[in-house]
């Protein structure tokens, strides 16, 4: 379960400026209207991400990653699952996400993320990344074995069964960014990602040694330099595949 806070999420080293940042309603292919978040930079790199959640959909921890994101360059887009189930409607921290949650499926997550990523490229954006976490996690893994054109896909903490049922089928590069003391082991991650890495596509794992689940969202102010190294990745990794 991932049961992140309100707080700020760890700040770029060198924060820029946003540009523009606010809710956005995005519209999949079957014509479901789902609430996202859009932030974009003063300064871009050219480059964007699509935000994938944990279990709570579009909660206030990855509203202020789709900003951080954008001060350190990056169009950034921040998706809900739930717009089937649950609407557009704005939701408190009273929400029962569960009985919604069991109802998301991986093909309506790609028709969300492919949504997500044309408002990225209708602002000249071709470069576009996928970063998730826990559920979320697994759900980024999962594009890189999908239609969709990202140049890589990033998970925190992934539901690990959500990329093996789709190993064979990745073709674009992943990183995987494991919490060391997560139920699922990093060995277990280790050999799936072998399992891809054999196969022909790139993949860059980095296991954060007694991290809990949740390290970079619930436990980051215990877990400063884990983080700090973990966005390090993520830009290193974007600017490696770009």
């Amino acid at each position: 379960m991932c049961h992140g806070t309100d707080s700020r999420p760890p700040a770029p080293p060198d924060p820029g400026e946003v540009a523009a940042h606010g809710p956005v309603v995005l519209t999949s292919a079957d014509g479901t209207a789902f609430s996202a978040y859009a932030a974009t930079p003063v300064r871009p790199r050219e480059q964007g991400v699509v935000i994938l959640p944990d279990i709570r959909g579009l909660h206030p921890f990855y509203v202020a990653l789709a900003q951080r994101f954008a001060e350190a360059g990056y169009h950034a887009v921040a998706i809900d699952y739930f717009g089937r189930t649950a609407g557009t409607t704005p939701r408190g921290d009273d929400f029962e996400f569960r009985p919604h949650v069991d109802q998301v499926d991986p093909q309506n997550v790609l028709a969300d993320a492919r949504a997500a990523l044309d408002h990225l490229r209708g602002q000249g954006i071709d470069t576009v990344f996928s970063v998730g976490f826990c559920f979320g996690g697994g759900q980024s893994w999962r594009l890189a074995a999908t239609d969709l054109p990202i140049a890589g896909a990033v998970g925190f903490y992934g539901r690990l069964a959500l990329l093996s049922e789709v190993a064979d089928g990745v073709h674009a590069p992943l990183l995987m960014l494991i919490a060391g003391a997560d139920r699922t082991t990093p060995e277990e991650f280790a050999a799936v990602a072998e399992r891809i890495s054999d196969a022909g596509s790139p993949v860059d794992m980095q296991v954060y040694d007694g991290a809990p689940h949740s390290f970079f969202d619930r436990a980051y102010a215990d877990w400063a330099d884990a983080c700090a190294d973990a966005w390090a990745r993520i830009i290193a990794f974007t600017e490696r595949h770009r």
